[in-house]
């Protein structure tokens, strides 16, 4: 039996993913977006976390809410005004929600937060990291926290909530694949020993449509494949599989710093996350290896 689901963040590089695969489920889609959209072929209504503003109806026969909101990290320069964006676009958008959930009315059963591996600390080094692990202390870690503490309250209303801390996104439309291809020669970043734990973007999306399917599922899930590489190692391989000549020279740390002003930590910190629990769970990777990710995403 499909379901009636509702998607904040739609247009984004995972929900523009998301949203066809869960029609071919046969679950019916509606999302809530800051603009209407002529050519969507789902229903849109607006929203403005500004305004505290939600279009009427829009939860109207709603099972499940799949909330993806927020400004991109990498996007641009961290101003201070930018910093602001991105803590207010989760943290806001999340209170603002349960404030619609908690007037009644619904059906709603279900609530799947996006949240991030951010919320660990830019820099973990080497040791492998769970969910029960602390929360760190950098500004990205902060905004994920509060994200999470956010959403957290809608188990409040009976609702199942689960949280997904995404890793680094693997598509060829967007993210962290198409950043590190963009110069003429790929290299190393910084000392290009710092663990990425990534993801494919196809596991992503079906993690997320486990998320919705299996009532078992709660509480906070790292979303990262079981294999984590080396910034080195990752940027190799990508250029291989997408024919562009690697230096093993690393972009020095100054370098990045200088260009990328304090963003520079999301290149230069590494992480190292588990996903058993996931696993533990019955989730099953269709890409658990990097080159296996590639390799599908080298193809199209």
């Amino acid at each position: 039996m499909g379901q009636k689901i509702l998607i904040t963040g739609g247009t984004g590089l995972v929900g523009s993913a998301l949203i066809p695969m869960l029609k071919k489920q046969g679950h019916e889609i509606v999302v809530l977006s800051r603009s209407k959209s002529r050519n969507a072929d789902y229903k849109v209504f607006v929203w403005d976390y500004k305004k505290e503003y939600i279009e009427e109806g829009a939860f109207e026969g709603v099972d499940t809410i799949i909330h993806l909101a927020g400004a991109g990290v990498a996007d641009s320069k961290w101003t201070a005004e930018r910093k602001e964006e991105i803590y207010n676009s989760r943290t806001k958008t999340s209170i603002l929600l349960f404030k619609e959930l908690e007037k009644g009315g619904h059906q709603v059963k279900t609530f799947i937060a996006a949240s991030a591996i951010g919320i660990y600390g830019s820099d973990t080094g080497n040791n492998i990291i769970l969910e029960s692990a602390e929360v760190g202390h950098d500004f990205l870690a902060h905004v994920t926290d509060a994200w999470e503490t956010a959403t957290n309250k809608v188990t409040a209303l009976n609702i199942r909530l689960v949280q997904l801390r995404v890793g680094v996104v693997l598509s060829k439309k967007g993210g962290a694949l198409v950043e590190l291809l963009k110069p003429p020669v790929a290299a190393p970043l910084g000392k290009g020993d710092q663990y990425m734990s990534w993801i494919h973007i196809g596991d992503l999306c079906r993690m997320f449509i486990t998320a919705v399917e299996n009532t078992e599922l709660e509480g906070v899930y790292n979303a990262v494949a079981p294999k984590p590489e080396t910034n080195k190692s990752l940027t190799k391989q990508a250029a291989k599989a997408f024919k562009k000549t690697f230096i093993p020279f690393p972009v020095p740390s100054i370098v990045l710093k200088i260009m990328l002003g304090e963003m520079a930590v999301i290149v230069l910190g590494g992480s190292r996350i588990s996903s058993a629990k996931i696993q533990r769970a019955g989730f099953k990777f269709r890409f658990p290896k990097l080159e296996q990710a590639l390799a599908d995403l080298g193809d199209k």
